[in-house]
């Protein structure tokens, strides 16, 4: 599915350049560049934006939920991403004001038939840069939305402990995905899950972490990704503390399951207290 993707998406950036080529004869080359300018000054101000993101996650630079919070939805492009859609619909502003400006009237029949012609290609190359423009910002659109989607809130399955511990299957939890348990202690309801590692080892561990607290994680099409902050987290530094690294829990893998202490579930609550 990746060659595939691959070899479709080098393909449509192929028929997109010819289509644009071919439809933007007639642009205003001073105004298509000052957009343009403008556009890759958003791009050097994410980039740097997602530099200070990158020091801090590390903890190189200090940082608070609520500045990750902020710089988050730019490094994740959800800012950037509607940015792309005003560009494109100011270009395509560009391309139909100047392609309405007046051919010069032609001596000959011939002449009149030629760039009537030409006319009629030029808008032909014109609607397919449109009819590819809108359909690329529907892919994205689309992409946008099932990403949202997988970082709404997830089900998680509530622990019984019996004598002070509770045991999970590992079966249940060795498939690569996130499993969301909880489990209420003190008036506290403290939220954590295990994700099987690259490596095939369990890691257990809250769903907070150190920088952005209790707002959560989800799996996403990268990876492990946190809610706040849209840092990725690398699969195999998963119950690792530091960082957006969620806070690893204490726990104890057996042959068949996970073993956990109510008492180092209950030690966690400060992290989930209102």
């Amino acid at each position: 599915m990746t060659f595939t993707g691959t070899v479709l998406g080098v393909l449509a950036a192929v028929a997109f350049g010819v289509m644009f080529v071919k439809g933007s004869v007639r642009i205003n080359l001073q105004k298509f560049f000052r957009v343009t300018t403008v556009i890759l000054w958003f791009v050097a101000a994410q980039l740097i934006i997602s530099g200070l993101h990158e020091l801090s996650e590390n903890g190189v630079l200090p940082s608070s939920k609520q500045e990750m919070a902020l710089i988050g939805p730019i490094v994740r492009n959800d800012v950037f991403f509607f940015i792309t859609i005003f560009a494109l619909a100011a270009l395509m502003v560009l391309f139909e004001v100047k392609s309405r400006q007046p051919a010069p009237d032609a001596v000959t029949p011939a002449e009149r038939r030629k760039a009537l012609w030409s006319a009629r290609r030029e808008r032909l190359w014109m609607g397919s840069v449109y009819l590819s423009s809108f359909l690329f910002i529907m892919l994205v659109t689309a992409e946008f939305i099932y990403a949202k989607s997988l970082s709404a809130p997830q089900k998680a399955a509530e622990i019984a402990f019996v004598n002070g511990k509770a045991s999970i299957p590992l079966n249940q939890v060795s498939d690569g995905d996130i499993h969301f348990y909880h489990a209420t202690e003190n008036g506290v309801d403290v939220r954590f899950w295990l994700y099987q590692k690259p490596d095939g080892k369990i890691a257990t561990v809250l769903d907070a972490c150190e920088i952005c607290g209790s707002v959560g994680f989800y799996k996403g099409t990268t990876g492990v990704v946190c809610k706040n902050c849209a840092a990725p987290i690398n699969p195999q530094s998963v119950g690792m503390p530091g960082g957006c690294n969620p806070i690893p829990l204490k726990a104890e893998t057996t042959a068949d399951a996970v073993i956990i202490q109510e008492a180092d579930v209950a030690a966690q609550t400060r992290f989930f207290q209102k």
